[in-house]
């Protein structure tokens, strides 16, 4: 079997992780969303994606399983995909690398954005999870923040800043950084 690239897209929410993702999907690439690891156990669960339960269930499975258990959720999708380049969007700690390191070769993308711009592009996606007011998108901030999400935006092996972007130069930016990690 080759060794896929695993290419872990971090940032805080609503920085772009999932925007490059899907941009990039035209390319060959796979997308795999922790998220969505997170929100197909709460449907198993019967719980109701909020942004809060959502929020609480991730701390959980991280509490019972360990730190990097959302990772383990993803890695028979990744060891399965027929792409040999896999975008894991929304990677929030150094744990949930070192699950993924155990099956491919791990390069880690940050992808940064002020507040005002996040909190503009969570509000605008009209997913069930994003924030109802300023103070409930501070509170996710922390929580994130609170399970390493720092830790993996420091240490990315690259990091773009998606402040004044349009999608497709946000897009091609990431393509081109990943593109010379392929070679």
């Amino acid at each position: 079997m080759d060794v896929k690239l695993i290419v872990c897209l971090t940032g805080m929410p609503g920085a772009g992780k999932t925007t490059i993702a899907e941009g990039l999907k035209p390319k060959g690439f796979e997308k795999i969303t922790m998220g969505d690891a997170v929100r197909a156990e709460a449907t198993r669960r019967k719980i109701d994606p909020t942004g809060a339960n959502l929020g609480k269930l991730m701390l959980e499975l991280r509490e019972k399983n360990g730190p990097g258990a959302v990772a383990e959720l993803i890695k028979d999708d990744i060891q399965n995909s027929k792409s040999d380049v896999v975008l894991v969007d929304g990677v929030r700690s150094l744990a949930e690398v070192n699950v993924l390191k155990k099956i491919g070769t791990v390069k880690i993308l940050a992808i940064h954005a002020s507040g005002d711009t996040r909190y503009k592009f969570l509000t605008e996606r009209g997913r069930t999870d994003a924030p109802s007011d300023r103070e409930d998108f501070t509170k996710r901030d922390s929580r994130e923040i609170g399970v390493g999400m720092s830790e993996s935006i420091a240490l990315a092996d690259e990091t773009i800043s998606n402040n004044n972007m349009t999608i497709e130069e946000l897009v091609n930016t990431a393509y081109n950084v990943i593109k010379g990690w392929m070679n």
